[in-house]
């Protein structure tokens, strides 16, 4: 009894969703956090007459055929690349990119990753980072003696000195754009990596070429929305019961079936 079977399909892609819905509620409180949402598509299907076939009893064509699905599977885990809130925190070094765009990161490695967290730190030289310590790109270093600095919305930084009326400009925060941003893939930590199906990151300035802006002083909040996460996982546990119930009717009748003498 193929129902068995497709009901457990069933079962593990309401799994799934869940453990997609607790992520999404661990991180509700992640700096530019995007939510997740599991998607999924039908399995191929049992035919049992062809529609469009010749019928054998008269010769007329068969207006519908007879298909039995198999189950459902996964299809992909698609990320909301909705902006979350901006919240004012009053840090001189926090920026929120208003709009689409990633902050650069330079890894360890060499390579590059991307982004949207502007929690932004100093190391003891000066050089500006992320909360992990990956330099930013391209790399910029604030003076010791610099008693405040100043980020405007196309990302250029600038630095006060006692002793000085004007600002002396120390270098300027790019963004990164990609053709699908749903195509990046997460590796931890707030960072992007850019594959195949997200395209090339298209580097440049802020509020140029569909790019956002920078605001400083505040932070994109995570785009969870916990109301809708909790009526989620209510669908999910009440699919995950009705699949359940569909082994528990199948397994009876093949124990009534069993019991046919």
């Amino acid at each position: 009894m193929n129902a068995l079977k497709i009901a457990a399909t069933g079962m593990a892609a309401q799994q799934m969703r869940v453990e997609v819905i607790s992520n999404n509620l661990a991180n509700m409180n992640t700096t530019a956090y995007n939510a997740r949402r599991a998607e999924f598509s039908d399995l191929h299907y049992q035919q049992i007459q062809r529609a469009g076939t010749i019928s054998a009893s008269d010769g007329s064509v068969l207006p519908a055929g007879v298909q039995l699905g198999m189950g459902v599977r996964p299809s992909a885990v698609a990320m909301d690349v909705s902006q979350g809130t901006v919240k004012q925190t009053g840090g001189l070094l926090d920026v929120a990119i208003e709009g689409a765009g990633y902050l650069e990161i330079s890894l360890p490695s060499g390579g590059a990753a991307y982004t949207r967290d502007g929690a932004l730190k100093l190391t003891g030289d000066g050089q500006v980072v992320t909360s992990d310590g990956y330099p930013i790109v391209p790399d910029i270093t604030i003076p010791d003696d610099a008693r405040d600095i100043s980020i405007n919305a196309s990302g250029e930084i600038y630095a006060y000195f006692s002793g000085q009326v004007d600002a002396q400009l120390l270098g300027q925060l790019t963004l990164a754009g990609f053709t699908n941003e749903k195509g990046l893939e997460a590796i931890g930590g707030n960072l992007y990596i850019e594959t195949a199906a997200s395209g090339t990151a298209r580097v440049g300035e802020a509020g140029v070429d569909g790019l956002g802006n920078f605001r400083q002083g505040y932070l994109e909040q995570s785009s969870v929305d916990a109301v809708r996460e909790i009526t989620e996982l209510i669908e999910a546990q009440r699919g995950y019961e009705l699949n359940a119930k569909v082994i528990t009717a199948a397994d009876q009748m093949l124990g009534a079936t069993t019991q046919i003498r």
